[in-house]
């Protein structure tokens, strides 16, 4: 997977198609990115720049999310070795009738 377009990159590819003095897929090639990624760039600046309640995530919103579901992830993988080593533990120290 190619290292991501630096912010400044691609805030400026967004204000050049904002201006549309070129379609954006003529852009895309200037710019060497695909139509789609182009767009969605667009797309996530626009909730980016909204400030109505709109039920989409902001770049910060979404990079904190994914953060929170990796420790998420974590955190249930370290429960569920616990709850295993509970088990084990507590059948070794059963006595025998």
């Amino acid at each position: 997977m190619p290292a991501p377009h630096p912010p400044e990159f691609r805030q400026r590819a967004v204000e050049l198609a904002r201006q549309r003095t070129k379609p954006v897929a003529e852009l895309a090639k200037e710019l060497r990115i695909s139509e789609s990624c182009l767009r969605n760039w667009m797309v996530q600046a626009d909730t980016d720049d909204d400030g109505d309640d709109a039920p989409k995530l902001t770049s910060k919103e979404k990079k904190e999310l994914a953060e929170l579901r990796r420790e998420k992830r974590r955190l249930e993988m370290e429960v569920e070795i616990l709850k295993r080593a509970a088990a084990y533990f507590a059948r070794e120290n059963i006595l025998p009738n």
